[in-house]
């Protein structure tokens, strides 16, 4: 009777625990239902989600091609990450922009620590120690200061000119430093290697097996170890360099710890009570460590006059015609030079130097145009797939400056500035800088330089593929240019 009794009781109990479970079970089914869906895109393996599709070398160009299947939002995923890309400037200024409070933070990159870039302003995650940085950083470069460094600027362009008519056959090194400037070379050094591993591609092999940076170094596959030690060493060094650099000649009271972001903040630090003093130091270092791209840049630019000579010839005659040949242009006459700036933004727009920009990530859940995007989700921002609208952009790919101007001969609305510097709160608080240092650049080069394809010893035209190498251009004096002209500029004061 007994066990009766308890297999009654059994069943009795059961019942409220079948309940539960039932409607637990109903809530579920009822939540994925009315949940939104993820964005489209390509189906993915098992385990090892899209990474084998996607072009390793050149990610964008896949990314692009899954925009023109899957639309202006796609989602994919890499081994065990999610990631959302943005292929429209519209969606990007919506969620980039609009929500920056959820979209402000960066991901996490495996490679970031063990290369030593951990320091970088640019990669710290969305907080107090990055607002800092951001609020450091903004005091020196927003519009209204920014205008401070312009007379600067034009003399750093026309010592670039100087440096181009000595030694026109390394034309790629004058772009992005003074000539024999050791410091601007400890930042190139750390920089160019360094990029190579920052993208949520290239640090997947690290993130799939980190026990490579624990290899001993006579190991095979040890390599990335090795990589990641000399990688932190040369950070470490560009961090540190150009900080003390300038703390040993703030006594000077020198033109460039006046015009210098680390120099203004040094001083304000004096302001500060001794126990906050530490972190506005880490964080001044931290926001100091940032690049300005503008010698890339200039090598699209003239990569874009080789292949366009008719370009250069009429941006040339505009400088002719509206400041003629006894003096180089300044910033008071940008207003009146509509097609170089036109120039300068179709260098920004037809190979943007970052296709991806920076990665964002999201830190809450959201749901934009019924799709759902997850917290924790890579945001990847397709410069390069903008650029290549073909409806906004028709012939994307070929150098038309005249795409932004109108028929007025006025400069048009559109200015791939808004969007090749990035958006919302880590937008690039450089861009302002980056903008008139690349204009000063480019008016200066067109009114003293021609560029022309490079020639062998024979004297025939060195044909190439158009690729981002050195070696493809010939660059010399304009004809009015006399070599004492050029003496008097290396020794003039701005």
């Amino acid at each position: 009777m007994a066990p009766a009794v308890d297999g009654y009781l059994a069943i009795l109990a059961g019942i409220p625990l079948s309940f539960v479970a039932v409607t637990a079970l109903r809530r579920f089914i009822k939540k994925r239902q009315n949940n939104p869906s993820l964005p489209p895109g390509p189906v993915p393996l098992p385990l090892l989600g899209n990474v084998l599709s996607i072009d390793a070398q050149e990610p964008w160009l896949t990314y692009t091609e899954w925009g023109a299947t899957y639309g202006d939002l796609v989602f994919m995923r890499h081994l065990g990450e999610e990631m959302v890309v943005i292929n429209s400037q519209h969606i990007a200024e919506a969620l980039l922009d609009k929500r920056s409070r959820i979209y402000s933070d960066r991901p996490y990159l495996a490679t970031l620590k063990p290369y030593g870039w951990s320091i970088s302003f640019a990669f710290i995650g969305y907080g107090d120690e990055w607002r800092l940085c951001r609020r450091l950083f903004h005091q020196t470069f927003r519009p209204e200061s920014a205008v401070k460094f312009r007379p600067m600027q034009i003399k750093r362009a026309r010592e670039m000119i100087v440096n181009l008519v000595d030694e026109p056959q390394h034309y790629h090194d004058h772009f992005a430093t003074a000539r024999d400037d050791p410091l601007l070379r400890i930042v190139v050094n750390a920089l160019i290697p360094g990029t190579a591993v920052l993208t949520p591609e290239s640090a997947l092999m690290l993130k799939t097996f980190p026990f490579l940076l624990k290899l001993p170094d006579w190991c095979w596959g040890s390599s990335i170890k090795r990589s990641a030690r000399a990688s932190t060493e040369r950070v470490n060094q560009m961090a540190d360099m150009p900080f003390q650099y300038v703390q040993q000649r703030m006594a000077d009271n020198s033109f460039v710890t006046q015009s210098s972001m680390v120099a203004e903040n040094l001083r304000r630090m004096e302001t500060q009570e001794e126990a906050s003093k530490p972190a506005f130091e880490n964080a001044l270092k931290k926001a100091a460590s940032s690049y300005d791209t503008t010698g890339a840049i200039l090598m699209v630019f003239v990569l874009a006059m080789v292949l366009y000579p008719d370009i250069q010839k009429r941006a040339q005659a505009e400088i002719d015609s509206v400041i003629g040949r006894d003096r180089l242009p300044t910033f008071e006459d940008r207003a009146s030079l509509p097609y170089i700036d036109a120039v300068m933004r179709e260098t920004f727009r037809w190979q943007p130097v970052t296709p991806l920009g920076l990665p964002h990530a999201t830190s809450s859940d959201d749901v934009y145009d019924g799709y759902f995007i997850p917290k924790g989700a890579i945001i990847a921002y397709n410069i390069w797939g903008i650029t290549r609208d073909e409806k906004r952009y028709p012939d994307a790919s070929r150098f038309i400056p005249e795409r932004f101007i109108d028929v007025d001969g006025a400069l048009t609305a559109d200015d791939p500035a808004q969007y090749i510097f990035g958006l919302g709160r880590r937008i690039c608080p450089g861009r302002y800088t980056a903008d008139a240092s690349t204009w000063s650049a480019i008016a200066t080069m067109l009114a003293t330089l021609d560029i022309s394809s490079a020639k062998d010893d024979q004297g025939k035209v060195i044909s190439f593929t158009p690729t981002f190498t050195t070696g493809v251009a010939r660059i010399s004096a304009r004809s009015h240019i006399h070599s004492d002209v050029v003496d008097s500029w290396r020794t003039a004061e701005i």
